[in-house]
């Protein structure tokens, strides 16, 4: 069923038809054999990213003088939610990549912005976001891989070396922010940089192997004395955690719209299921057990839209948004949980069979609970807001 959506202006309205009608042709007759093939270690759906680029879709919040759309987050996220309700795995590159340009957008020199940004929000590339090592997840400050001054006094060069791990695009980026210990000071110690895919020294571990989002391949991305100039550091050092914080409110909402975009699909699913199929000699719909069902995944999906909507606006006034893209990022993945859960009883024996897309839609919502940071510390991020 088609969104009643509330939105600032004309073009963006066309911008999200264009979106629909990019999302009909190219991802949606594409996503169940790619996501199939990727689960048998076939290749990464580089088209599909290329396709997007051309068509402005991996840039809309970055600014128009460096190449990107100039779109509010409001505008900008309900494009990501049409995207996840087409394909899921696509939805959740393009968060991340938009995450990747973040540092640069907002803490970047304009010597840097200059240098960096117009090929970052080309369409040609695509970035990858590596902060969360094997032992260091929703605990940042530990992370233990570090770039080392190779000069003396003010740095011009660092090399980098540790492990990243669950990092999205890794081995097909073109690009990495990479976070790395420049002191050992805890979280005061961290500083970021933008890592070219072909430096000396960047490998990768194979693909991890996921319960879903195939598509969206996943490594490990290892550092052995990887050089990096000083230009290519975001702010000062130490500045990382600050830098990583902020980009992962922006992430949340990007999360929490993709979610929002799954949890559609499955209400759609199971609602036109519902008045297809028949038991008794009437649609199972008509049961009113069922129609309720069916009315709390509305609500829940809806609930969500607002809920990442509302933080949104709050970030495009320039307004602070940590704790509702917590709760955003909390309501939608929960929902997204629920509701593809929902489908799948509706649908039944048929709901459990790969021959419907509520299965597949069903697997890809449970890693919305645990990226960008688990649910729990969702939980501890409102806490402390709320009770402070």
């Amino acid at each position: 069923m088609p969104v009643n959506r509330l939105i600032t202006s004309d073009e963006a309205y066309d911008l999200l038809a264009m979106t629909r009608d990019v999302c009909a042709r190219e991802l949606r007759p594409r996503v169940d054999a790619a996501e199939k093939a990727a689960a048998a270690g076939e290749d990464f759906p580089s088209e599909v990213f290329t396709i997007l680029g051309r068509a402005g879709l991996l840039s809309l919040p970055h600014p128009e003088e460096y190449g990107g759309g100039g779109q509010p987050y409001e505008v900008y996220l309900q494009v990501v939610e049409e995207i996840a309700s087409a394909w899921m795995s696509v939805a959740v590159g393009v968060s991340v990549h938009s995450l990747t340009a973040f540092p640069v957008t907002t803490f970047g020199t304009e010597a840097q912005k200059e240098a960096l940004l117009p090929g970052m929000l080309s369409g040609d590339q695509l970035g990858a976001y590596a902060l969360s090592e094997p032992d260091a997840g929703s605990d940042v400050a530990s992370m233990t891989t570090g770039a080392r001054a190779t000069t003396d006094g003010e740095p011009t060069a660092y090399e980098i070396t540790g492990r990243k791990s669950w990092i999205s695009h890794a081995g097909h980026a073109d690009y990495y922010t990479t976070f790395a210990r420049t002191a050992d000071t805890g979280a005061k110690g961290i500083s970021c940089f933008i890592v070219p895919a072909d430096a000396a020294g960047l490998s990768f571990g194979p693909p991890e192997r996921k319960m879903g989002l195939d598509c969206d391949t996943v490594r490990e991305v290892i550092y052995d004395a990887v050089p990096v100039g000083a230009e290519r550091r975001i702010g000062a050092e130490g500045q990382g955690m600050p830098i990583a914080l902020a980009a992962l409110d922006a992430g949340r909402l990007g999360i929490a719209a993709s979610s929002t975009g799954l949890a559609q699909s499955a209400l759609d699913a199971a609602a036109a299921y519902a008045k297809e199929r028949t038991q008794f000699g009437r649609p199972i719909a008509a049961n009113q057990g069922l129609a309720f069902l069916i009315a709390d995944m509305e609500a829940a999906v809806s609930g969500a839209r607002a809920a990442y909507l509302h933080a949104a606006r709050l970030k495009d006034a320039g307004r602070p948004f940590s704790k509702e893209a917590a709760v955003a990022k909390l309501l939608a993945t929960d929902a997204a949980m629920r509701v593809t859960t929902d489908a799948v009883q509706v649908l039944g024996g048929a709901g459990y069979t790969a021959d419907h897309p509520v299965e597949r839609y069903f697997r890809e919502a449970k890693v919305t609970q645990i990226f960008e940071g688990t649910n729990q510390i969702q939980r501890l991020v409102i806490s402390r807001h709320v009770l402070r």
